[in-house]
């Protein structure tokens, strides 16, 4: 007879498990802990970080605080104070609500919490690692809570070594804390990054708050929106369409005073701004909504940020009328760009080491330079100048593009016989024509480009291949030589919130090696002379730089660090957009370049630059 194997994990075991549910990086301890301070009424809290809360994660308030019974209960698995019967769950008022969080913090933490009730004259000191309590002991302390997690995953080295980088972690913390304080502007709160105040946000109103975080360039650009009914109450701010942006960041919903995530209200958002954004734009928006807890379920995910409705399509057609009044009231009607983006126009397609030298677009082997007199002499690669063995290496690599439309030629047939006539390739005064020469390519949809070669043709990716251009020529400026600055003509200033001035910061030295003008003017300011001559004429400067920002953020490449990872980042922010309309010349221009890459194959990201189709399989569909 065998032993029975069904049997109970030990209490240690089972909060680890829980804790992998809840707790997944240092911002789920920042979100749980300031949580926490909110539902005690605090009105002031501040954040300590070390180490990107790594080794410690502090939240101080001036709360309600705890008795030394509620310190030590709270630490168990399902103690709460904000639940006493499952109807509760439907009239919630308060961020947490399962009592999990503690439990799962000090399973995979060590904990030191001080607490203390304004009446009481000493307050409660806990020391807890892996769920056992070291110390139990009564201190001084001022009325709150102060929580101390440190040494995070310290038992579960697996779960450590799963995080990421410190800035990758802390930028995570930071955009937690954020939110937080979007939902509650009547709270000031501080963060100190490794003994350094980071981000000081006083209290005040939410119009207040927005510009104290994104910055003073959001005074002139938000929009307030405010609409009440019987089923819910809609308020906030939507920004004008000069805020909006290439990246979805910079939106908030709140229910409740609680952030969610929301697809479906974030398409009737923008149904809204419909004919006010240009494609790919998305815009800023802090909303909030008040709704009977009854009429919502938040008790869907461990993370509480999605929400259930009970009638979600009355919430979406509310909250689009409500944005479309409040634009309207704004007198924002929508405006008609007359303005093309040619991306590949012959002032936009170089990155030069030297301003001295002309336009490196005249050595690009494209049908469109053909009658322009060459000079400066040497191997090129898309505008970019090379030592003589890398412009060797790219001479080769074309060639080995050329051998792909060997014999090809533009071949004129008789509608009636099908014989070829006439082989322009074949003939002597084309023998040095350039690989893209042959048939025309043309575009697929505005996403793709279709090019003829021998016994068959490709299919490019226009993203992908330009991407991989620029991704190329990025990485030689900075390993090699600087890039070529196209000066602007009126200098200009862009005013970053604080997160994102350190960000700049911290890159000003590369961006300049790239071409860009860049001077840190104080105050979260910085002056922008001018720009990569590469990317001249197509991108604002401005716009430019917060693309760059917002991909740096959203981790456009964790595989990758240093050089390598700010060139992808530029390269995916400056590329050219799938939906884009080319000309021949571009499509030449754009061709001729991929394949004088080292790499031509695929982009940065790992996506396919191109795919190659045999007139064969062609054959075979037709038998």
């Amino acid at each position: 007879m065998t032993d029975n194997l069904v049997h109970l994990l030990p209490d240690a075991i089972a909060n680890q498990i829980a804790a992998g549910e809840v707790i997944q990086r240092p911002a789920s301890v920042v979100k749980e802990l300031v949580e926490n301070a909110v539902d005690a009424g605090a009105d002031e809290i501040t954040l300590i970080i070390k180490d990107a809360g790594k080794t410690l994660i502090q939240v101080i308030d001036n709360g309600c605080g705890m008795s030394e019974t509620d310190a030590r209960m709270s630490l168990e698995r399902h103690a709460t104070s904000k639940l006493r019967t499952a109807e509760d769950l439907f009239t919630l008022h308060t961020m947490g609500f399962r009592g999990e969080a503690l439990a799962s913090i000090v399973a995979i933490a060590q904990l030191e919490l001080k607490t203390r009730r304004a009446p009481d004259e000493l307050g409660t000191r806990l020391v807890v690692e892996g769920t056992e309590v070291i110390t139990q002991e009564p201190v001084a302390a001022p009325p709150g809570s102060s929580m101390a997690v440190r040494n995070l995953f310290y038992n579960v080295p697996a779960r450590r070594n799963f995080l990421k980088s410190d800035s990758v972690e802390l930028r995570h913390v930071r955009e937690e804390y954020i939110r937080i304080a979007l939902a509650h502007p009547s709270v000031r709160f501080e963060l100190y990054v490794d003994d350094r105040l980071d981000l000081s946000l006083p209290a005040g109103k939410l119009r207040q708050r927005i510009i104290a975080v994104f910055g003073k360039k959001y005074r002139d650009l938000l929009v307030p929106i405010e609409e009440a009914t019987d089923v819910l109450r809609i308020g906030g701010y939507v920004g004008k369409p000069e805020a909006a942006r290439k990246t979805k960041v910079g939106q908030f919903f709140f229910i409740n005073d609680r952030y969610i995530r929301s697809s479906y209200l974030h398409h009737a958002v923008m149904m809204a701004y419909d004919e006010l954004l240009g494609k790919d734009a998305y815009p800023f928006y802090v909303i909030f909504l008040q709704i009977d807890p009854a009429r919502i379920d938040v008790n869907v995910h461990p993370t509480k940020q999605e929400i259930k409705f009970e009638d979600e399509r009355l919430i979406y057609n509310y909250l689009k009328a409500t944005i479309r009044h409040g634009l309207g009231r704004a007198s924002i009607m929508p405006t008609i760009d007359f303005e093309s983006d040619n991306p590949f126009s012959p002032s936009r397609t170089s990155i030069r080491s030297n301003p001295g030298q002309p336009d490196d677009d005249e050595a690009l082997p494209s049908k469109m330079n053909s009658d322009t007199p060459r000079s400066g002499g040497g191997g090129s690669s898309g505008g970019i100048h090379l030592p003589p063995s890398e412009a060797q290496r790219h001479a080769n690599n074309l060639r080995h593009w050329e051998t792909m439309y060997q014999d090809l030629g533009g071949e004129q047939v008789d509608t009636d016989t099908g014989e070829i006539l006439q082989s322009r390739m074949g003939q002597e005064e084309d023998d040095n024509a350039p690989p893209t020469q042959g048939r025309a390519p043309y575009q697929l949809h505005h996403r793709y480009i279709v090019s003829a070669i021998k016994n068959g043709w490709i299919l490019v990716d226009q993203q992908a291949a330009h991407e991989r251009i620029l991704y190329e020529g990025f990485l030689a400026n900075l390993r090699e030589k600087p890039a070529a600055t196209q000066q602007s003509l009126f200098p200009q200033t862009i005013n970053l919130a604080h997160a994102d001035a350190e960000l700049m910061q911290s890159l000003l030295p590369e961006l300049n090696q790239l071409g860009f003008d860049l001077e840190a003017f104080g105050g979260g300011s910085f002056i922008v002379r001018g720009i990569p001559a590469e990317l001249a004429g197509r991108n604002s400067e401005l716009d430019l730089l917060e693309r760059l920002l917002e991909q740096y953020k959203t981790n456009v490449d964790l595989q990758s660090e240093g050089h390598e990872r700010l060139a992808r980042i530029l390269g995916r922010a400056a590329a050219i957009k799938r939906g884009t309309k080319l000309d021949e010349a571009e499509m030449r221009s754009l061709i001729d370049r991929l394949f004088a890459c080292t790499q031509p194959r695929v982009a940065p990201n790992g996506h396919k630059c191109y795919v190659r189709y045999e007139l064969s399989e062609v054959e075979r569909l037709f038998q």
